[in-house]
């Protein structure tokens, strides 16, 4: 099954709940209060973020978590990547991917362009519509077919 973590879940949780207020500074005891999770828990992900470059901390007196750029401009797949890594169905899926069978699996172009088609999709998903409440609408068939490779390019 394809499942990301919990700790991905609650990254786009904590994510959201400052994007409904990006103005004001959000302290971790205050967002793990706002989004009901266990403080440790939300302070390892804020720290998370911030490393991977979509939140930034300040200190002082208006201190807190900000987000590093507007919500419109922050995707799903910048969040998973921050949390997981690379968005790849299989090892072979991603660029630093290695493989013994790459040469005679027969399936790993086939697996590169699901994995881009998931990547597309993750990244036309931002994290403004991850924290509307509106119900987000998606594609109803996915352009796998007008995927290419970089080796077809």
């Amino acid at each position: 099954m394809l499942k990301l973590s919990r700790l991905t879940d609650y990254a786009a949780v904590v994510m959201a709940q400052i994007a409904r207020h990006p103005q004001q500074p959000h302290a971790a005891g205050e967002l793990a209060e706002a989004v009901q999770l266990p403080h440790p828990t939300v302070s390892k992900t804020l720290k998370m973020l911030v490393r991977a470059g979509l939140l930034v901390s300040r200190r002082g007196a208006q201190g807190g978590y900000y987000l590093a750029r507007t919500a419109s401009e922050i995707t799903a797949s910048d969040i998973i990547a921050a949390i997981e890594g690379p968005v790849a169905v299989t090892e072979c899926s991603h660029a630093d991917g290695e493989c013994d069978l790459a040469s005679t699996c027969g399936v790993a172009d086939n697996w590169q362009r699901v994995s881009l088609a998931i990547r597309e999709l993750l990244d036309s998903i931002t994290l403004a519509h991850l924290a509307d409440s509106a119900p987000l609408k998606l594609p109803i068939r996915l352009p796998i077919q007008s995927i290419s490779l970089a080796a077809e390019a």
